[in-house]
């Protein structure tokens, strides 16, 4: 074998299904992030060019662009497969955990931590399809063992529920302090 032949087998480009929407996406944000790097860093007059403050992110930006300019080249050039829109839909649906972190996130300052933690373990065990009576008693229980070591065993510091608020003057201290 010859060491062009070797070198075109090394350099070989293995499309993915989704790999061109990857390409534009990923072209797109380095372009946004590139335009914004007047807004968002300041030059300093009299000083160095590389203590400039905005000198290495520039630097990062302008490869980061590079080198999703050549994967889209790539990935134009590539022969095209099949499942593209699928594995899209697939990245676009892993964003739904995304979301129920931030609702885990907006819902914890009003009902508390272990409250929280409780529905979210147990709705995201439903979520994922286990609907035996263990798996239920497994979340929740891992849910409570996650409060007590977060909460009274670490002493993370984490906002207390308003539905504390509502409670008898010594529980009240108990939820506030443990969970």
């Amino acid at each position: 074998m010859s060491r062009t032949k070797t070198l075109q087998v090394l350099f070989k480009r293995y499309r993915r299904p989704g790999d061109i929407v990857f390409a534009w996406v990923l072209l797109a944000v380095c372009l946004f992030l590139l335009s914004q790097i007047f807004t968002q860093t300041v030059f300093k007059p009299g000083g160095k060019l590389f203590a400039q403050p905005r000198f290495w992110p520039a630097v990062s930006l302008i490869c980061m662009a590079g080198f999703a300019a050549c994967h889209l080249l790539g990935s134009m050039l590539s022969e095209r497969i099949e499942g593209r829109w699928k594995e899209v839909w697939l990245w676009l649906a892993s964003l739904e955990y995304a979301g129920w972190f931030i609702a885990y996130a907006a819902v914890m300052p009003w009902a508390g931590y272990l409250p929280a933690t409780l529905i979210f373990s147990v709705l995201l065990t439903l979520r994922a399809g286990y609907r035996s009576a263990h798996a239920i008693a497994a979340a929740a229980a891992s849910a409570v063992v996650i409060v007590l070591l977060f909460k009274s065993f670490l002493q993370v510091k984490l906002p207390a529920g308003r539905i504390y608020e509502a409670l008898p003057d010594g529980l009240r201290q108990i939820m506030l302090t443990y969970f």
